[in-house]
Order: structure tokens, then sequence, then C-alpha cells
């Protein structure tokens, strides 16, 4: 896996629990991307995963793209064959299965916009459910529909937490005091990607205001096992 800090990371654990034969999981932590091609071949790279701030950026530096990665525009699984890099998705699938029973929700609400959020979208999409980005600079984003943090209402079913905001070790922080939505939120559900820890500070909150919660652990699991498969292992 590559990203810019990865210590909140269990990727590495997941892979070395299933004792996969010949094939090592390393975390590597990036400063830029500069240099990827070479890294890949002098580490023997046959696949890597990409997390934050990468899965946007490394687009460019890949010979292809398959098309639910491009339509996302964000890769999080990358392949490597005969020399040739292409990039997939399994950050969007694996965030679908995981909404089984949570197809109620008509409205969403997406705190981020960057490729986890770009993938939680599609995934909407295809279930259906009308969605909207919030940004903290929302003239600035690049997706469509996006929302200042300060025209947040009661009005969604589903918040989703895209954004990095209460991961480790940075604990104590999240992206959406709730108490600022001033409402009941009994039919709320708070899904947060974050899954270290397991239980945020968002995750917290809502759940003082009645409100059901889910980490991102289970959408890790089903992501990496997508990612193994693309790899052939």
């Amino acid at each position: 896996m590559i990203g810019r800090k990865l210590r909140h990371s269990l990727s590495q654990e997941l892979f070395e629990a299933q004792g996969f034969k010949d094939a090592r999981y390393g975390l590597y932590e990036m400063s830029s991307l500069d240099g990827l091609r070479r890294w890949v071949e002098d580490e023997h790279i046959c696949g890597f995963n990409v997390t934050i701030p990468y899965k946007q950026a490394i687009l460019p530096l890949l010979d292809t793209v398959n098309d639910m990665a491009a339509e996302i525009g964000a890769v999080n699984c990358v392949s490597v064959k005969d020399g040739r890099l292409t990039g997939h998705n399994t950050d969007a699938p694996a965030f679908m299965a995981t909404m089984a029973g949570e197809h109620c929700h008509s409205k969403a609400l997406i705190l981020g916009t960057g490729g986890a959020a770009r993938a939680v979208a599609y995934a909407l999409r295809q279930l259906g459910i009308e969605y909207v980005f919030a940004s903290r600079h929302p003239d600035a984003a690049t997706v469509k529909p996006v929302i200042g943090y300060d025209k947040i209402t009661v009005e969604y079913g589903l918040i989703v937490n895209a954004t990095p905001v209460g991961m480790y070790p940075d604990n104590e922080s999240t992206p959406l005091p709730l108490s600022t939505l001033h409402s009941p939120l009994s039919n709320l559900t708070v899904y947060d990607l974050i899954y270290n820890p397991s239980h945020t500070l968002l995750m917290r909150e809502a759940e003082t205001f009645g409100a059901r919660v889910k980490n991102g652990l289970d959408m890790l699991h089903r992501q990496a096992e997508l990612s193994w498969a693309i790899w052939g292992l």
C-alpha cells in the first residue's frame, strides 16, 4: 500500500492473516508519487493499493484504468503486468456491498470530495440513492452537487464520512459536530469510512443523538478481498 501516512492502516495485517504463499504486503509511505515506476520495478511489485492523498493523483501515471475507476475518477488498487500499470477501484463495490439493509435511505450526504467520496457517490448512484457532497471549499470543488458545511441540514437519512478527519492518531476530531444540526437524529444513519479507531468521535456523538452508526472495517475487508482477486492471489 502506498500513501502519505499509513500508521492507521490494518491492510498488512489482513493480508498476512490469509497466509498467501510467495507474496508479501508492505506499507510504503511516500511524500509524493515521483519515481513511482522506479519503485515498482525495484521492489518487483505485482500490485498495490493506493490511499490518501493519491487516489486521484495517480491517474495520469497509469497505463490504463478500468471503466469503473475511470467513471469514479479515483483508483485505490493497481495491478502490474508486463510493466503496465492498470488502475481499479474496489472502494465502490465494497461500499455497495456493505450497504445491504440500508437501501431505505432516499437521500445521503457525503462528507468530502476526494477519491473515497467519489467512490461512495458512484455506489449510491447504482443503488438509486440521491446524494450531495459537502466541502469546506464548495466553490473550488470539481464534483456536483456540492454544498458548504454551513448549509448542512437534517434532511438526509444517511451521512457518510469520506474524509480522514477523526482517523488515528487524530482520534478526538470530527468532520461534523452533529449538535449543530439542532434536531432529533433517530432516523439517521452515520457511516464513517474510518476503521481506526473503530468508534470515531463522529460515531460516538451520533449515538448520543439516537442515530445508527457503522464504521469502515467491513468495507476494508471487502475491498481487500477484491484487490487480492485482481492480483490473482
